[in-house]
């Protein structure tokens, strides 16, 4: 049965429920292969993801999976616009729709130039929170090591917009967004947080500062993260 809405929606009905991540990334990237294989271009698979994220039934899982092809599929990755991101980023509606879209899609399109820096100032200067937390975790991607080669300037030009808020959501990802950026270039996150010290929530100075010198944002990491921050040292 070739690919499609329907497709994909009779897979999520079958799936084992409550519905879990690894059961929608394998979903969509059954679909992202077969879409490969049959030669599928770019526009027809934006309009696959576009229909997928309009659908009321399992809306959540059908914009995950959305999401999951837009990522895995190089041709429709490599076209992604600010146009197209954000009409697939239009039902955006929590931290973790947000944080996949950013991770995945507008965060790698705005480190491989597809998107200026204009266009991600101008989601954080928005009047949506939501699009205000795509701006600042769309830095994660600028740092990754699998995808950027570090940016401080970027990453910290975004950040320092955020300084002076206190909303649960974009201190997380403002703190997140620094320990990103010091795993990979960590002189000008401290002086980022020396600079703005007065002026930070305590949560980021304390979670960025314990990134910094113990490896977790914790100042003591669970021992099963001490053994997995152990093997990545290793490989």
């Amino acid at each position: 049965m070739p690919v499609s809405v329907e497709s994909i929606l009779a897979s999520l009905q079958q799936a084992e429920q409550p519905l879990r991540t690894p059961a929608m990334r394998s979903i969509a990237m059954a679909a992202a292969k077969e879409l490969r294989q049959s030669r599928a271009d770019a526009e027809s698979v934006f309009t696959l993801c576009d229909d997928l994220i309009e659908l009321d039934e399992l809306h959540d899982a059908a914009r995950t999976v959305a999401f999951e092809i837009a990522y895995r599929h190089r041709g429709l990755r490599d076209a992604l616009d600010v146009q197209k991101l954000e009409r697939l980023g239009r039902t955006l509606d929590g931290w973790a729709s947000v944080d996949h879209f950013a991770r995945k899609l507008s965060g790698p399109a705005w480190q491989r130039n597809q998107i200026s820096d204009e266009h991600v100032l101008a989601w954080t200067r928005s009047e949506g929170f939501w699009w205000q937390r795509v701006g600042l975790v769309s830095t994660i991607a600028l740092n990754e090591r699998h995808l950027g080669k570090g940016d401080a300037a970027r990453t910290l030009a975004i950040c320092e917009l955020f300084i002076d808020d206190r909303r649960d959501l974009h201190v997380k990802a403002l703190s997140w967004a620094l320990r990103e950026l010091g795993q990979r270039d960590p002189v000008p996150v401290q002086e980022f947080i020396e600079q703005h010290r007065d002026r930070l929530a305590s949560k980021i100075i304390r979670e960025v500062q314990n990134k910094l010198t113990t490896g977790h944002k914790m100042a003591k990491p669970s021992e099963a993260m001490q053994r997995r921050m152990q093997a990545r040292a290793r490989t």
